[in-house]
């Protein structure tokens, strides 16, 4: 029988220069019917139940962006138009016989209470939804997980003792990296942005330690105080002046694990500069940019789900998450991640079921 829902759409007004605002976003409402979905017709309406907020969707909502001609999820997006990003629903309606209705899936949904998904490669069914929280299906064992796990193992490939260095420790990525790290053997030292993120570094995550980047008038000094013996791998999710002080410091074959560069996505006057050549070449220092989806074959997920739900069960990882409620909040959530407002992966839950 078919079933007329109302279905709420996040879009942005215009195209984002610069810091975004909430006042640049809105919601739309309109009418979304299950008979949309035919049988043998091989796509799905999912209902969204939690969105993942992710730094890389400010790239997509501006005029243009050198990321929107990289890889399909970063295109560039449409003002009015439908906005997607990575989600967990449960199936409404399918067309398809290898989902059922009410079965729980992760993948790339849109910001909205419902999307009709027709490309079911984009879509993985939870087979035992019950054995972690839904969130972690969009931060620890999927999308910012992995990035932290390849993105330490595979580009930086860290040998026991060696000395690291992460910057926005307290984010959804940084906080990962820096557990992953410990639990390999590594010293680790991460910077972020107030007093409270410091202390949960140290006293929650384990780090063996941590600063305010804030307060420091000389990165490269304060560098110098955690790193006596230099830095052998940077994980950078910054740039900047960051980057350039973390390069000062580093040891003959370090590593900088390109993740980000969230001092440049809201002020491209800061794309100037960079770190010191010399420091590079005679250092012999290797700086490798990546994506979390360049290791996302079924080999290496395996992998990186194995490792991380066995910590996850052992209780030595700690999940840092910060919880939106209403599609109505997915601005503020959405802004706040470049105002330093979140600790951990956010998240903005949609709907119960």
């Amino acid at each position: 029988m078919e079933e007329i829902l109302s279905n709420q759409i996040m879009t942005i007004k215009h195209s984002i220069e610069g810091a975004p605002n909430e006042d640049d976003f809105e919601v739309l409402t309109t009418n979304i019917s299950t008979s949309l979905i035919k049988p043998g017709s091989n796509s799905v309406l999912v209902k969204c139940l939690q969105l993942s907020m992710d730094p890389y969707q400010l790239n997509r909502m501006k005029s243009f962006s050198t990321s929107q001609n990289s890889v399909a999820v970063a295109f560039k997006l449409v003002p009015g138009k439908l906005i997607d990003g990575y989600g967990v629903g449960k199936v409404v309606a399918s067309g398809h016989p290898n989902f059922q209705k009410d079965d729980l899936i992760t993948g790339l949904l849109n910001w909205a209470l419902y999307v009709v998904v027709e490309d079911l490669n984009l879509l993985q069914k939870l087979l035992d939804p019950t054995e972690f929280p839904l969130s972690y299906h969009l931060g620890i064992l999927r999308v910012s997980g992995l990035t932290a796990y390849a993105g330490l193992f595979k580009v930086g490939k860290p040998k026991k003792g060696e000395r690291i260095f992460v910057s926005t420790a307290s984010g959804s990525i940084g906080s990962l990296v820096g557990q992953y790290a410990k639990l390999f053997g590594c010293y680790v030292v991460g910077c972020a942005g107030s007093t409270e993120k410091v202390a949960i570094l140290q006293e929650k995550l384990g780090f063996d330690g941590a600063f305010n980047y804030k307060e420091e008038s000389d990165l490269k000094l304060a560098l110098q105080r955690y790193f006596q013996e230099g830095i052998d791998i940077y994980f950078d999710n910054v740039g900047g002046e960051m980057l350039e002080a973390a390069v000062a410091n580093m040891n003959p074959f370090g590593r900088v694990v390109a993740c980000g560069v969230m001092s440049q996505y809201t002020d491209p006057t800061k794309r100037k500069g960079g770190p010191d050549m010399i420091d590079i070449i005679y250092k012999r220092i290797t700086i490798q940019g990546y994506l979390g989806n360049d290791y996302s074959d079924e080999h290496n997920f395996a992998e990186f789900v194995s490792t991380t739900s066995s910590y996850l069960k052992a209780g030595q990882m700690q999940v840092l998450e910060d919880i939106h409620v209403g599609i109505e909040n997915i601005p503020s959530a959405f802004v706040g991640l470049f105002r330093g407002r979140n600790i951990g992966k956010t998240i903005v839950k949609i709907a119960d079921d």
